[in-house]
Formats: C-alpha cells, sequence, structure tokens
C-alpha cells in the first residue's frame, strides 16, 4: 500500500479524499492557489505545496508543478478527484512516465473515452443504444445538415470534458451559428478543445447514471444508478440513489449495468468511473458518456451499498482486486444528495463569492457533510463556487426527503447568498416528492415559483433598523451617526445579510 499520496485537487472533494487517506493510514499531500493558501484541504493535510497564483491555468493545471510537488514530497501517487485533470489522459501518461500511480484508469482509456465521439462509438459496437448523433465535431453546415434530417431540437455538446460546458440547447435554425460559436468557445477556455458534436435533443428526459469499478486484473461490477435528473445549465445540482423510476421497474438496473460494463469492458476500463445515460418517457435508454474518474455525486452510492469508493479507487491502483463479486453487491435505503452553491438562485444562478460569516451544520442522524468550508474563510471568485454537498439516508425515499427538509431547515450560511433556500422550496415541491423528474425540472419549476420570502426576523431587524434611523440622535452623538447611517442601522443592515 501506497505511504503518501498527493491530492491534486481543491475543495470539498480534496478534504473528502484526504479523510480516507487518513483512515488508511496514507500520509497527504495538498497542492494549493495563492488564493486558496488558507483553505480547508490545506488545513487537514501532512504536507502542502504552493503551485502558484490563482488562475487554475496558472495552479491547478499545471502539470509540471504537480508533478514537481510530488516528487519533492516524497508521494508515490496522485488522486485527481474531479475536475481539473482528472480526465486528462495527457496528465495520467506523465504520472505514469514520473514513476507516479495514477488513481483512476489508464491514459489510453481516458483518450478512448474521453472524447465523447469516441466513446459513443465505442458504445455503438459494444451493443449499448445510443442517441442518434454526428460521430466527429461538425461545422456549421453540417450542423445544419443534422438538425434538418432529425428535426429541432437539437444539443451542441463539447467533444471533450463534460459538466454542462460547452453545450447549447437550439431550437431552431436561425439560432444554430450563434449556439455553435457560443459552445465551441466555451469548450475551448473550459477544455481546450473547441471541438462540439451535435446529437438530436430528447425531450423531457430523465438523467440516470451507472458506478462501474474495475480492477487491472479484468474484474467489473456495477454499483447501481444514480438519479441525477434535476439539473440547472445542464450542471446536477440533486442526486440519488435509487432512482424513483428505476425502484418502480427493477429490471431496468439490470439492464443498465450489463450496457455499462459492456462500454467500459470495450475500453479496457479499470479503477472507478460512471457510464450516464438518458432515458425517454418510455423508459428506453440511450448511452450519454462516461466520466473517467470519480463522480461528485458518488456519496449516494456509498450510502446505500456501504462502501468506500475513494478506499476501493485506492486500493485498485496499489494493484488488489476487487474484494467482492457482482452477486455480493446489494443496495439498502434510499440516498439523496444536494450540491450547495454560493449562488443566486434567483438571478440566473450567478457566482456569490465572499466570507462566511456565520455556519450552521446540520446534524443527526443519516445525515453526511462533505464540506470545504469555515466561519470566517472567505470563497474565492476564480473557481466553481461548491461549497459541500449534503447527502442524507433513510430506509425510504419519503423518509429521506423528510430527513432531507429537517437538514436543510437546520443548515445556514451567512455572508454569502446560497441555494439552500432553493432547495427547501423543491423539497415541497409535489412532483419531486412523487419522483417525477426530468433534466428540464429546474426551469419549469422557476416558471411556476417565485423566490421565498424573507424570514420574518429579517422583516423585523429591516423595519427596526429603518425606524432607528429616522430617530432623532442624542446629541452626543458622533459626526459619523449624525451625518452617516447610526451604529443601529448598520447592525440592522448586517444581520440583514447574515
Amino acid at each position: 500500500m501506497f505511504r503518501k499520496i498527493l491530492i491534486a485537487n481543491r475543495g470539498e472533494i480534496a478534504v473528502r479524499v484526504t479523510r480516507t487517506l487518513h483512515e488508511m493510514g496514507i500520509g497527504v499531500v495538498a497542492v494549493y492557489s495563492d488564493v486558496d493558501r488558507a483553505s480547508l484541504h490545506v488545513r487537514m493535510a501532512d504536507e502542502a505545496e504552493r503551485l502558484g497564483p490563482a488562475p487554475s491555468a496558472e495552479s491547478y493545471l499545471r502539470i509540471d508543478r504537480i508533478l514537481e510537488a510530488a516528487k519533492k514530497h516524497g508521494a508515490e501517487a496522485i488522486h485527481p478527484g474531479y475536475g481539473f485533470l482528472s480526465e486528462n489522459a495527457d496528465f495520467a501518461a506523465a504520472c505514469e512516465d514520473a514513476g507516479l500511480v495514477f488513481i483512476g484508469p489508464s491514459a489510453e482509456s481516458i483518450r478512448a473515452l474521453g472524447s465523447k465521439t469516441a466513446a459513443r462509438d465505442r458504445a455503438l459496437r459494444a451493443g449499448t443504444p445510443v442517441v442518434p448523433g454526428t460521430a466527429s465535431a461538425v461545422t456549421l453546415e453540417e450542423a445544419r445538415a443534422f438538425a434538418r434530417q432529425h428535426g429541432y431540437p437539437v444539443l451542441l455538446k463539447a467533444v471533450a470534458g463534460g459538466g454542462g460546458k460547452g453545450m447549447r440547447r437550439v431550437d431552431r435554425e436561425p439560432d444554430l451559428e450563434s449556439a455553435l460559436r457560443d459552445a465551441s468557445s466555451e469548450a475551448e477556455r473550459a477544455f481546450r478543445n473547441p471541438e462540439v458534436y451535435i446529437e438530436k435533443l430528447i425531450e423531457r428526459p430523465r438523467h440516470i447514471e451507472i458506478q462501474i469499478l474495475g480492477d487491472r486484473h479484468g474484474n467489473m461490477v456495477h454499483l447501481g444508478e444514480r438519479e441525477c435528473s434535476i439539473q440547472r445549465r445542464h450542471q446536477k445540482v440533486i442526486e440519488e440513489s435509487p432512482s424513483p423510476l428505476v425502484a418502480q421497474h427493477p429490471e431496468m438496473r439490470e439492464a443498465m449495468g450489463d450496457a455499462a460494463i459492456r462500454a467500459a469492458r470495450a475500453a479496457g476500463y479499470y479503477n472507478a468511473g460512471t457510464v450516464e445515460f438518458l432515458v425517454d418517457q418510455d423508459r428506453r435508454f440511450y448511452f450519454l458518456e462516461v466520466n473517467t474518474r470519480l463522480q461528485v455525486e458518488h456519496p449516494v452510492t456509498e450510502w446505500v451499498t456501504g462502501l468506500d469508493l475513494v478506499k476501493l479507487q485506492v486500493e485498485i491502483a496499489a494493484g488488489a482486486p476487487l474484494p467482492f463479486r457482482q452477486e455480493d453487491v446489494s443496495w439498502r435505503g434510499s440516498a439523496i444528495e444536494c450540491r450547495v452553491y454560493a449562488e443566486d438562485p434567483y438571478n440566473n444562478f450567478l457566482p456569490f463569492p465572499g466570507k462566511i460569516t456565520r455556519l450552521e451544520r446540520p446534524l443527526g442522524p443519516g445525515i453526511r457533510l462533505d464540506a470545504c468550508v469555515y466561519e470566517g474563510w472567505t470563497v474565492p471568485m476564480e473557481y466553481d463556487p461548491l461549497l459541500a454537498k449534503l447527502v442524507v439516508w433513510a430506509g425510504t425515499r419519503d423518509e429521506s426527503v423528510a430527513r432531507m427538509i429537517r437538514a436543510l431547515n437546520e443548515y445556514e450560511v451567512g455572508g454569502i447568498r446560497t441555494n439552500i433556500g432553493f432547495f427547501r422550496q423543491i423539497f415541497a415541491d409535489p412532483a419531486l416528492r412523487e419522483g417525477r423528474l426530468h433534466t428540464g425540472f429546474i426551469d419549469e419549476f422557476l416558471s411556476r415559483e417565485r423566490p421565498p420570502a424573507a424570514p420574518e426576523e429579517l422583516v423585523t431587524v429591516a423595519a427596526l433598523a429603518a425606524a432607528l434611523e429616522s430617530m432623532v440622535m442624542e446629541p452626543n452623538a458622533s459626526p459619523a451617526s449624525k451625518n452617516g447611517t447610526s451604529p443601529w442601522v448598520i447592525a440592522g443592515r448586517q444581520e440583514l445579510l447574515r
């Protein structure tokens, strides 16, 4: 087993990986940019190394500096987390060339599956159904020809990467040119690859994915499904396992699991990965893509299977065989995850960086909080604004929803805006409670729901501040109080921001 591992990432995933490594008795090396010097993942690590300035291109995407840090600190392996370099085949190859173990699949598998068009082709050859689409990147004229043949709406997607980057829905031909230009530009910024392909868009699909796990000895299993249909701007925000749909039609799990394993085996895959599918309203599923890394939403699978996926990743990377077979995998209860972001859901999900002035965490039975924040920490503007993943488990889905509502009501983050209040509204929605989910759920929800009213105590504070501001100050009041805003008003406004 490894003695020391470098985590080539930041935020909550670096914290989460650190915890498992410490439980395994493995030393942890953190890396950080200038803006992350005081971050929780740095505080928790045994050793840490500065990579560079805040921009990721000068820090977390610098392969050379990460490898130098690993050698300097005597790390034997590198865990990439998710995002940044986690699906970069060149990084995986560079680790191996430097004598370091990359905790993930081979560079060859990443190349084979990291290209969405190449992955589609492999899936087809493996007998997995795919959404109608092009086999390679398209020009504007090729995109027009495809859309005229298959009809609108269509979906433009980046050939490299994922997470909703470089993706655009197009409903009519006059919008195609600008959408292709925007998708290509975003793909270039996110993945340094401007290539975009096109698919027929399936209306109101469910997004259901299968967790796979394989070792270097040819063994592979699936760990069941996750429902990831509730998304904003093609980015998942609520995930659960089991899927409410699959729970009603359990034969789907076996069929989708078999299809996922076939697609992965076709690329010689090992370690953890996720095969994603779209499911139409007739319960037909279509291959979407393979994420060649640990997923953000992996905790819901851990809850229902009782497995630690990071621990298994590390053991597989060290050469161990899988400690169980497919027939040994079982699923228990229901787990749900909410991704908590520093953002304003009612202002187009605009990121909201700033200092966290107050933090009240939910506690109690069946609650897990994978977080990277603490009171007094400043959320940087340079990175994805994910603060935490709130995960709950209970014996049934109804109980899990009730537990999530209780946890959200206990969760408070002051000084910045978050989507916690938005989640409280969503979990009160009958459609969610009944499991009537699809990828356009949030857009429909926002079209019929208004932002929550300010809590009664904040209204009271605002009224008090306004009343005090209109009062005549005492003769010995400070000039600032006489000529400017009174200290009472400042205090009231600060309370409002909380």
